[in-house]
């Protein structure tokens, strides 16, 4: 039996197919702990940053729209899977999960293309240093960072009426804990199918690899010119400011990357472990991210530190009075 789009009422988020129902209660309590931690991490960043204007400058404005990206991917994807585990609700209607579909992947690609941003600092910065203060400004990154908020709207959505079109088949659930691309049109039967898969790898891979290109010209690029310095210590001092930067990109890029090569030399995972690994690379920055804003970037961890003195030598006055 199969139901068109006018007849499919909702999916059901499966989460874990292998995963015990005794489990189900740590389960939701490590994805609250997770969301939390998103939550705090990043609204404290945008928080931090917009709250002090020796920390309003172009790098710091990349951070603050990757750490509004990780908080809203987080919202999205989190309160659901928490639902399904702690109060056993499951059920995402039809519009919802092609609605939560929508956002992880726009809010993915978004992110692909604000790294490019960020490297795109880095390498005029650390290659073109004279030029700096005459290419980079805030209103400069701020129209990028717009660019790569607008671009993948009218992809994504190319996406979702391709998805919309197909037919779905009884069961429909989704094995995954949110709803994705793969997962849906895994729910799909008829014709149409396959096309929509390859039309979607494609978007993705575009999306994907294109600001993934210039990302690794540019931290090429940056290498070798901070390799040819013949100062040791100005070598540190340099590579030390694209650290944030790398271990950020790292942890988008190369989990992602694994996956698809497993996938394309034909090492397959099981349904759980696969699940996973899609979270792993989907929760882990943005938890992670925070953390390394603040104890990776000079500027930010010497800021949090002088407020972290100036109110505990405030506190210790009080108390002394």
């Amino acid at each position: 039996m199969t139901n068109n789009v006018t007849g499919t009422n909702s999916f059901v988020i499966l989460g874990f197919p292998g995963l015990a129902p005794r489990y189900y209660g740590p389960v939701s309590a490590l994805f609250l702990i997770i969301y939390l931690a998103i939550v705090l991490g990043n609204v404290f960043i945008l928080t931090f940053v917009m709250c002090h204007k020796s920390l309003q400058k172009p790098m710091y404005l990349v951070f603050c729209h990757l750490a509004l990206i990780d908080l809203m991917f987080g919202t999205v994807t989190l309160p659901k899977i928490i639902s399904k585990y702690w109060f056993g609700n499951g059920d995402i209607s039809f519009h919802g999960c092609f609605t939560q579909m929508f956002f992880v992947h726009y809010l993915g690609s978004v992110t692909s293309f604000i790294l490019l941003v960020m490297a795109l600092d880095r390498f005029i910065s650390i290659c073109l240093p004279l030029r700096y203060t005459a290419l980079v400004s805030t209103k400069f990154i701020s129209a990028l960072c717009g660019i790569a908020w607008f671009f993948p709207v009218s992809l994504m959505v190319t996406i979702i009426v391709q998805a919309l079109a197909l037919t779905f088949c009884e069961p429909k659930l989704i094995v995954q804990c949110f709803c994705d691309h793969i997962s849906i049109t895994n729910q799909a039967c008829g014709e149409g199918v396959q096309s929509v898969r390859v039309s979607t790898l494609c978007i993705a891979l575009f999306c994907l690899l294109l600001p993934l290109a210039f990302i690794v010209f540019s931290y090429v690029s940056i290498i070798v010119v901070i390799m040819r310095r013949s100062n040791g210590a100005g070598r540190r001092k340099t590579l030390s400011t694209c650290t944030p930067q790398l271990f950020i990109t790292c942890l988008f890029y190369l989990p992602r990357c694994f996956v698809y090569v497993a996938n394309t030399v034909g090492f397959y995972f099981s349904v759980d472990v696969r699940i996973l690994l899609v979270l792993l690379y989907s929760l882990v920055p943005p938890a992670v991210n925070p953390f390394i804003y603040c104890f990776k970037t000079q500027d930010i961890k010497q800021t949090l530190i002088k407020k972290l003195r100036n109110t505990r030598i405030g506190t210790e006055v009080n108390v002394s009075f």
